[in-house]
């Protein structure tokens, strides 16, 4: 897989992954952004061979997509959860052993969660 940097002026690529629905109907995808420091999943994620794995309490399964990483080098993955009427993207933070979600302006966090896996 591959990262594509992105603006709101140049669209979704045709490849984007597609992450869920937000409560307006709106489509979410995949991404990633640097953000105080950290690499936090928010840049558009393009490829064909994913799939969607449950996972929960900080699991990550082989194969599992790295969305980023903290300050402290930590890696963190690509998840996502229903959420209030949602399918929201997030960040799986193992040593935090949850998926954090960004909602409302909050970061809500989840033990049960799916995570971006590629295909073998």
């Amino acid at each position: 897989y591959y990262w594509v940097d992105s603006t709101a002026h140049s669209g979704v690529p045709s490849t984007a992954i597609h992450g869920g629905v937000d409560v307006d109907g709106s489509q979410i995808y995949v991404g990633r952004a640097f953000h105080n420091g950290d690499w936090i999943p928010a840049k558009i994620l393009c490829e064909q061979r994913f799939d969607w794995v449950p996972s929960h309490s900080g699991i990550i399964p082989p194969g599992a997509v790295e969305g980023g990483r903290t300050s402290g080098r930590e890696r963190l993955y690509i998840g996502r959860v229903h959420h209030r009427g949602s399918q929201t993207v997030g960040k799986v933070h193992p040593s935090h052993r949850v998926c954090y979600i960004p909602f409302d302006g909050k970061e809500i966090p989840y033990q049960q969660y799916e995570i971006l896996v590629l295909r073998s």
